[in-house]
Protein backbone atom coordinates (compact mmCIF):
# COMPACT_ATOMS: atom_id res chain seq x y z
CA UNK A 1 0.00 0.00 0.00
CA UNK A 2 2.18 2.71 -1.35
CA UNK A 3 -0.38 5.56 -1.13
CA UNK A 4 -3.46 5.61 0.36
CA UNK A 5 -6.27 8.69 2.10
CA UNK A 6 -4.31 9.98 4.74
CA UNK A 7 -7.71 9.25 7.14
CA UNK A 8 -6.58 5.35 6.86
CA UNK A 9 -2.62 5.70 6.90
CA UNK A 10 -4.01 8.00 10.60
CA UNK A 11 -6.21 4.83 11.30
CA UNK A 12 -3.38 2.35 11.13
CA UNK A 13 -0.93 4.08 13.20
CA UNK A 14 -3.35 4.33 15.93
CA UNK A 15 -3.92 0.64 15.51
CA UNK A 16 0.06 -0.45 15.28
CA UNK A 17 1.89 -0.76 18.56
CA UNK A 18 3.83 2.50 19.15
CA UNK A 19 7.61 2.39 18.81
CA UNK A 20 9.45 5.26 19.80
CA UNK A 21 10.45 7.57 17.77
CA UNK A 22 14.64 7.85 16.45
CA UNK A 23 16.34 11.04 15.48
CA UNK A 24 18.83 11.23 12.40
CA UNK A 25 22.26 11.33 14.15
CA UNK A 26 24.32 11.17 11.04
CA UNK A 27 23.81 11.83 7.37
CA UNK A 28 27.19 11.11 5.26
CA UNK A 29 26.87 11.01 1.44
CA UNK A 30 28.61 8.33 -0.43
CA UNK A 31 27.65 9.54 -4.02
CA UNK A 32 25.56 11.78 -6.26
CA UNK A 33 22.48 9.38 -5.57
CA UNK A 34 23.77 7.43 -2.46
CA UNK A 35 23.53 8.56 1.34
CA UNK A 36 24.23 6.68 4.68
CA UNK A 37 21.66 7.80 7.55
CA UNK A 38 22.10 6.72 11.10
CA UNK A 39 19.23 7.23 13.31
CA UNK A 40 20.03 6.90 16.97
CA UNK A 41 17.50 5.85 20.04
CA UNK A 42 15.58 2.68 21.79
CA UNK A 43 15.55 -0.40 19.12
CA UNK A 44 15.20 -2.94 21.84
CA UNK A 45 11.46 -3.28 20.20
CA UNK A 46 12.91 -4.03 16.86
CA UNK A 47 12.94 -7.14 15.66
CA UNK A 48 15.69 -7.83 12.66
CA UNK A 49 16.67 -10.34 10.10
CA UNK A 50 18.74 -10.18 7.76
CA UNK A 51 16.48 -8.29 4.36
CA UNK A 52 13.48 -6.86 6.54
CA UNK A 53 12.79 -3.75 5.43
CA UNK A 54 10.85 -0.68 7.33
CA UNK A 55 8.47 0.93 6.10
CA UNK A 56 8.48 5.09 6.46
CA UNK A 57 5.53 7.47 6.04
CA UNK A 58 7.30 10.20 3.88
CA UNK A 59 3.84 12.19 3.37
CA UNK A 60 0.42 12.43 4.75
CA UNK A 61 -0.41 9.91 2.09
CA UNK A 62 2.76 8.04 1.34
CA UNK A 63 4.39 5.03 2.71
CA UNK A 64 7.78 3.83 1.12
CA UNK A 65 9.88 0.99 1.99
CA UNK A 66 13.71 0.70 3.17
CA UNK A 67 16.14 -1.87 4.44
CA UNK A 68 18.21 -1.28 7.31
CA UNK A 69 21.92 -2.24 6.96
CA UNK A 70 21.72 -3.10 10.33
CA UNK A 71 20.26 -2.27 14.14
CA UNK A 72 22.57 -2.60 16.89
CA UNK A 73 20.23 -2.78 19.80
CA UNK A 74 23.33 -2.29 22.04
CA UNK A 75 24.23 0.93 21.03
CA UNK A 76 20.99 2.06 19.86
CA UNK A 77 21.80 2.58 16.09
CA UNK A 78 19.52 1.87 13.44
CA UNK A 79 21.48 2.46 9.86
CA UNK A 80 19.75 3.15 6.17
CA UNK A 81 21.97 2.77 2.79
CA UNK A 82 19.19 5.17 0.85
CA UNK A 83 19.34 5.24 -3.04
CA UNK A 84 17.98 8.63 -4.28
CA UNK A 85 16.55 8.57 -7.54
CA UNK A 86 14.06 10.16 -8.70
CA UNK A 87 11.79 12.83 -8.03
CA UNK A 88 9.23 10.81 -5.64
CA UNK A 89 8.20 11.54 -1.97
CA UNK A 90 10.67 8.64 -0.88
CA UNK A 91 13.55 10.41 -2.22
CA UNK A 92 12.81 14.28 -0.80
CA UNK A 93 12.04 12.68 2.07
CA UNK A 94 15.42 11.03 2.73
CA UNK A 95 16.64 14.19 0.40
CA UNK A 96 15.66 16.56 3.06
CA UNK A 97 16.32 14.77 6.54
CA UNK A 98 18.81 16.67 8.69
CA UNK A 99 20.75 15.47 11.82
CA UNK A 100 19.06 16.36 14.58
CA UNK A 101 15.09 15.22 12.83
CA UNK A 102 13.14 12.99 14.40
CA UNK A 103 11.50 10.36 12.32
CA UNK A 104 8.44 7.48 13.55
CA UNK A 105 9.02 4.16 12.63
CA UNK A 106 7.60 1.08 11.86
CA UNK A 107 8.32 -2.76 12.95
CA UNK A 108 10.65 -4.41 10.73
CA UNK A 109 9.14 -7.08 8.33
CA UNK A 110 9.45 -9.24 5.63
CA UNK A 111 10.49 -13.13 4.21
CA UNK A 112 12.86 -15.37 5.57
CA UNK A 113 15.55 -15.00 3.01
CA UNK A 114 18.47 -16.28 5.12
CA UNK A 115 19.86 -19.66 6.37
CA UNK A 116 22.74 -19.79 8.46
CA UNK A 117 22.82 -24.23 7.30
CA UNK A 118 23.28 -23.18 4.18
CA UNK A 119 26.40 -23.47 2.40
CA UNK A 120 26.46 -20.95 -0.57
CA UNK A 121 24.94 -18.02 -0.75
CA UNK A 122 24.60 -15.56 -4.54
CA UNK A 123 23.07 -12.21 -3.70
CA UNK A 124 21.83 -10.19 -6.93
CA UNK A 125 20.46 -6.51 -6.63
CA UNK A 126 21.51 -2.85 -7.12
CA UNK A 127 21.50 0.46 -5.81
CA UNK A 128 18.31 -0.35 -3.91
CA UNK A 129 19.54 -3.26 -2.72
CA UNK A 130 22.83 -2.08 -0.84
CA UNK A 131 21.45 -2.31 2.76
CA UNK A 132 20.08 -5.20 2.57
CA UNK A 133 23.28 -6.96 1.25
CA UNK A 134 25.16 -5.30 3.89
CA UNK A 135 22.74 -7.17 6.43
CA UNK A 136 23.46 -10.33 4.99
CA UNK A 137 26.84 -9.77 4.45
CA UNK A 138 27.21 -9.58 8.23
CA UNK A 139 25.69 -13.28 8.63
CA UNK A 140 27.72 -14.62 6.11
CA UNK A 141 31.10 -13.67 7.39
CA UNK A 142 29.79 -14.35 10.92
CA UNK A 143 29.03 -17.92 10.16
CA UNK A 144 31.77 -18.70 7.77
CA UNK A 145 29.69 -19.15 4.68
CA UNK A 146 30.64 -18.80 0.89
CA UNK A 147 28.95 -15.91 -1.12
CA UNK A 148 29.26 -13.91 -4.10
CA UNK A 149 27.32 -10.15 -4.84
CA UNK A 150 26.74 -9.67 -8.09
CA UNK A 151 25.14 -5.38 -8.96
CA UNK A 152 24.38 -3.68 -11.80
CA UNK A 153 24.77 -0.36 -11.43
CA UNK A 154 24.71 3.56 -12.30
CA UNK A 155 28.45 4.63 -13.33
CA UNK A 156 28.69 6.63 -10.55
CA UNK A 157 27.87 3.84 -8.02
CA UNK A 158 30.34 1.32 -9.53
CA UNK A 159 32.62 1.57 -6.57
CA UNK A 160 29.82 1.60 -3.98
CA UNK A 161 29.84 -2.23 -2.95
CA UNK A 162 33.88 -1.61 -2.46
CA UNK A 163 33.29 1.53 -0.73
CA UNK A 164 31.07 -0.03 1.64
CA UNK A 165 33.28 -2.94 2.60
CA UNK A 166 31.54 -5.45 0.83
CA UNK A 167 33.64 -9.12 -0.62
CA UNK A 168 33.52 -11.22 -3.54
CA UNK A 169 31.29 -8.64 -5.32
CA UNK A 170 30.98 -8.56 -9.25
CA UNK A 171 29.54 -4.95 -10.62
CA UNK A 172 28.01 -4.81 -14.15
CA UNK A 173 26.89 -1.49 -15.66
CA UNK A 174 23.28 -0.54 -15.61
CA UNK A 175 22.19 -1.59 -19.04
CA UNK A 176 19.29 -3.79 -19.12
CA UNK A 177 21.57 -6.58 -20.05
CA UNK A 178 20.23 -7.84 -16.64
CA UNK A 179 16.53 -7.85 -18.49
CA UNK A 180 18.01 -11.05 -20.70
CA UNK A 181 17.29 -14.83 -19.23
CA UNK A 182 19.85 -15.96 -21.94
CA UNK A 183 22.86 -13.00 -21.65
CA UNK A 184 22.43 -13.76 -17.64
CA UNK A 185 22.35 -17.81 -18.49
CA UNK A 186 26.23 -16.83 -19.85
CA UNK A 187 27.70 -15.86 -16.20
CA UNK A 188 30.69 -17.11 -15.36
CA UNK A 189 29.27 -18.46 -12.10
CA UNK A 190 26.48 -20.10 -13.45
CA UNK A 191 29.03 -22.16 -15.79
CA UNK A 192 30.26 -23.44 -12.15
CA UNK A 193 28.16 -26.52 -11.14
CA UNK A 194 29.59 -26.40 -7.48
CA UNK A 195 27.60 -22.78 -7.01
CA UNK A 196 24.26 -24.56 -8.60
CA UNK A 197 23.46 -25.92 -5.15
CA UNK A 198 23.75 -21.77 -3.81
CA UNK A 199 21.03 -20.28 -2.47
CA UNK A 200 20.04 -17.01 -4.21
CA UNK A 201 18.69 -14.15 -3.26
CA UNK A 202 17.29 -11.59 -5.86
CA UNK A 203 16.23 -8.09 -5.34
CA UNK A 204 16.30 -4.49 -6.76
CA UNK A 205 14.79 -3.65 -10.39
CA UNK A 206 11.26 -6.20 -10.85
CA UNK A 207 12.41 -6.90 -14.86
CA UNK A 208 16.05 -7.62 -13.57
CA UNK A 209 14.37 -10.12 -10.78
CA UNK A 210 12.14 -11.77 -13.03
CA UNK A 211 14.57 -12.10 -16.00
CA UNK A 212 17.54 -13.92 -13.63
CA UNK A 213 14.99 -16.10 -11.61
CA UNK A 214 13.77 -17.68 -15.31
CA UNK A 215 17.47 -17.82 -15.97
CA UNK A 216 17.98 -19.92 -13.35
CA UNK A 217 15.48 -22.51 -14.15
CA UNK A 218 16.78 -26.18 -14.57
CA UNK A 219 19.84 -24.56 -12.71
CA UNK A 220 19.21 -23.74 -9.32
CA UNK A 221 19.11 -26.30 -7.20
CA UNK A 222 18.61 -25.23 -3.94
CA UNK A 223 16.06 -21.86 -2.66
CA UNK A 224 15.63 -19.09 -4.98
CA UNK A 225 14.33 -16.03 -2.92
CA UNK A 226 13.16 -13.22 -5.35
CA UNK A 227 11.86 -9.74 -3.90
CA UNK A 228 11.39 -6.71 -6.92
CA UNK A 229 12.01 -3.37 -4.80
CA UNK A 230 11.04 -1.26 -7.68
CA UNK A 231 9.71 -1.19 -11.17
CA UNK A 232 10.16 1.86 -13.59
CA UNK A 233 7.13 3.90 -13.41
CA UNK A 234 5.17 1.90 -11.41
CA UNK A 235 4.77 4.09 -7.87
CA UNK A 236 6.59 2.23 -5.07
CA UNK A 237 5.75 -1.49 -4.30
Amino acid sequence: MPSAPKWLFDVVERLMPKLPSLQVSTIQPLSPSVKRIRLAGDVSLLDFREGYCIDFRVTDTDVRRYSPSFIDQETGVLELVVHLHGDGPGRRFMDALKPGDTIDIAQPRGHKHYDDAAEKYVFFGDETSLAAALSFYKSFKKNRQQFQFYFEMDAENKGMPQLLGLENCTVFPKDTSFHDPEWIGTLPLLQLPDWHDAVFVLTGNVKSVQAFRKALKGVAKAKVHAQGYWLQGKKGL
